[in-house]
């Protein structure tokens, strides 16, 4: 399978892409049908697009899935103010699945629960809204996106960004050519996030923790491992590097091109958090693309940035340099290059996720690509894999797009897979 190519990547977020001829998960959803959506998850996220999806009119939520008593009992209140209507109440994914009643689930889980409810709903008909990152290795990502070739689906992975105005109009100054020759971007993500160590235990009541857990190891449960602090650890995520890393590394790519790395190498550190997490407080990851190189870095309890943004980018060209992050954007031109451009600077805009989920819904109807579609999704995942890859192996990672391999460390390699705990299976696994 041929990587995707530029024109693939930039045809996909044009709001001109030719319409696909998906089918739908029932009749085709018109401009004037119900869109029912079921709801898999109810964490933060999951709470945010709850809510962003019901201020669409045209959606109802039927059904919510939550393992965790508590959140579940919050979820269907949720829907139920909102909506009017109170909604079903499961705490098994599949039993939300294999309802013929929806068109479109919504998944909004710890990243090692996103590649199984995706597949899933694919395979029976339905399309996809699932949160960043589009799965938790390279080989599950790999995965969703043959299952929405297959089944020839409409998914959306949750980077909003894609569809934020501010970050529409800093990647068109970049690619307008402006900036010159770019030779160097720099991304990164700075975050407040507060962990201590907590011993072992007994999993909260009306916790199903089993089902958690999943396709992951079985361990005891530990607080440290559970709910928002799952990104921590190499069994359900890969840490700051593929959660802000990925709107970062999309938003660099978006702008660049979606070019391949001819190498990946990194170094990090858990200079603060020490044994309370398993992921690195400090990372900085360099991928050589064959124009310019790319440098990620990050820091746990380190809230501003480079250039005052806690989550951000840098292009820096010959005839000056653009940033841009959640904060707005701005063009700062070189002193060397006689005025070829001038100084700007645009506030942020409004959040990005309303268009998002927008974004999503319309193209349920009309059968386009949407703007994160797994194309684009999987190229950007994969990139922030490759960089927790390196930084875990402490190697240099040489990376064939072709067969998704890595070709110079077999230990390397074997971390692009997803090995998955009895009695679970991935389908359309590369690794079996």
């Amino acid at each position: 399978m041929k990587p995707i190519t530029r024109r693939q990547f930039h045809g996909a977020l044009a709001a001109s892409a030719v319409a696909l001829q998906l089918k739908s998960a029932r009749a085709e959803v018109g401009p004037n049908d119900r869109i029912r959506v079921g709801a898999i998850g109810y964490g933060s996220r999951g709470t945010g697009n709850l809510a962003e999806f019901l201020n669409n009119p045209e959606v109802d939520i039927p059904v919510v899935c939550e393992v965790d008593e508590t959140r579940l009992a919050k979820a269907v209140a949720h829907v139920e103010k909102q909506s009017g209507k109170k909604p079903d109440a499961v705490s098994d994914f599949r039993k939300v699945i294999e309802r013929n009643d929806l068109d479109a689930i919504l998944v909004s889980t710890p990243d090692h629960w996103h590649a199984l409810p995706t597949v899933f709903a694919c395979q029976t008909g339905k399309d996809v809204y699932v949160e960043k990152p589009l799965a938790r290795t390279v080989d599950e990502g790999r995965a969703i996106l043959e299952a929405t070739r297959q089944h020839q689906r409409v998914v959306q992975m949750g980077t909003q960004w894609r569809s934020g105005q501010h970050h529409k109009d800093a990647v068109a100054y970049v690619q307008s050519g402006k900036l010159g020759t770019i030779r160097a971007v720099r991304g990164w993500s700075y975050k407040t996030w507060n962990i201590t160590t907590h011993p072992d235990g007994p999993a909260p009541a009306g916790v199903d923790y089993d089902m958690w857990l999943g396709p992951c190891p079985e361990r005891p449960f530990n607080p440290n491992r559970f709910h928002s602090n799952f990104r921590w650890y190499w069994d359900y995520a890969g840490g700051l590097m593929t959660d802000l890393g990925v709107h970062v590394i999309n938003l660099c790519q978006w702008a660049t091109g979606p070019e391949n790395p001819s190498r990946i190498i990194s170094t990090s550190s858990n200079q603060v958090m020490g044994d309370a997490i398993e992921t690195p407080d400090t990372q900085t990851a360099l991928y050589e693309f064959p124009t310019y190189t790319l440098t990620w870095e990050h820091q746990l309890q380190g809230t501003i940035g480079p250039h005052k943004g806690q989550s951000g980018a840098c292009f820096s060209g010959s005839n000056g340099s653009l940033i841009v992050s959640q904060s707005g954007w701005e063009v700062i031109p070189d002193r060397a290059a006689d005025g070829a451009i001038e100084a700007e600077e645009h506030p942020a805009l409004p959040d990005g996720r309303p268009a998002h989920i927008r974004n999503f819904l319309d193209c349920m109807g009309s059968r386009e690509l949407p703007v994160s579609n797994p194309e684009v999704g999987h190229h950007v995942t994969a990139l922030a894999h490759l960089g927790s890859i390196a930084c875990r192996t402490k190697s240099t990672v040489i990376w064939d797009p072709e067969t998704e391999r890595i070709t110079n460390d077999a230990e390397a390699d074997a971390l692009v897979g997803a090995n998955y705990r009895e009695p679970w299976k991935l389908p359309y696994s590369r690794r079996g």
